[in-house]
């Protein structure tokens, strides 16, 4: 997708995720690539239709997954601040820039 782009740590996650649900069953992780593509897709096609999380930041929780992707809608794209597993601080990913 080439309007979203992915801020170095929430790419770390999503790639930690991937790596821990291709060890348990690479069905899963593919199930769970192509939700997150999903959830890609319809942030780039509606950026502004998700709930807030702030003011500068939206969320989209993954289906079938205790994941959420947040991001920012900026004007030539959308960058994913987090791909932030339910179980953490809602937060934590604040202040990543």
């Amino acid at each position: 997708m080439a309007n979203v782009l992915f801020h170095p740590e929430a790419q770390a996650e999503y790639d930690t995720a991937m790596a821990w649900y291709q060890t348990r069953s690479p069905n899963a992780a593919a199930r769970f690539e192509a939700e997150v593509e999903r959830v890609l897709g319809l942030i780039e096609a509606k950026p502004d239709g998700f709930p807030k999380y702030d003011d500068e930041h939206r969320f989209a929780m993954l289906r079938r997954f205790p994941y959420s992707v947040v991001y920012e809608a900026q004007p030539t794209c959308v960058y994913v601040i987090a791909v932030a597993h339910g179980s953490r601080s809602p937060s934590y990913w604040q202040g990543r820039a």
